[in-house]
């Protein structure tokens, strides 16, 4: 996939905006044979300060355990962006068009005891309604390993009834 595939799709994506505030999110992680290996929420406390996004990431794990990230993404041109975390090996790189923004980016990934240099390429797609898909493939000495697959929601956005399909509104027809 390019970029500029998605740049006449909407609703626009701007990151800065969707996740100003707080947001939800629900995901899970497949290994590369298909086994859901670990599934988790996570809550988002974002700030944009018109120069920086800050992404205050708390994730809980179906097994109880617990973890934070807080990312630092500034906006280097229009749709394209920079961010920072601690994990973060390097820096990240997206770029956006349309409802679209690809992410990619390395991270020194928690495994059991161990950390993993792993490599992440992120998809995110917005929909109608404010739900934002993301998928994320994960590589390992350049090997796919799985998929991440994340569902988000704005607080307080959680419903709109704009989003609603426009056959389910329809009268029934007449039998």
């Amino acid at each position: 996939m390019k970029i500029e595939d998605f740049a006449a799709n909407t609703p626009e994506l701007r990151i800065e905006r969707y996740f100003a505030g707080r947001t939800h999110a629900w995901g899970v992680f497949e290994d590369r044979f298909g086994t859901l290996r670990r599934s988790f929420t996570v809550a988002i406390d974002g700030r944009w300060d018109g120069r920086e996004l800050v992404l205050d990431e708390r994730f809980l794990y179906a097994d109880g355990e617990t973890e934070r990230r807080v990312w630092r993404i500034a906006r280097t041109a229009e749709g394209r962006y920079e961010g920072l975390a601690d994990d973060v090996i390097g820096t990240a790189v997206g770029r956006s068009a349309g409802n679209a923004l690809n992410w990619t980016y390395e991270m020194a990934l928690k495994v059991g005891n161990d950390r993993w240099h792993v490599r992440f390429d992120d998809w995110m797609w917005l929909q109608p309604g404010d739900a934002l898909i993301n998928r994320a493939n994960v590589y390992r000495w350049g090997l796919w390993i799985g998929t991440v697959s994340l569902f988000f929601l704005p607080e307080g956005r959680l419903a709109r009834p704009d989003a609603v399909n426009a056959a389910e509104t329809r009268p029934a027809a007449a039998e």
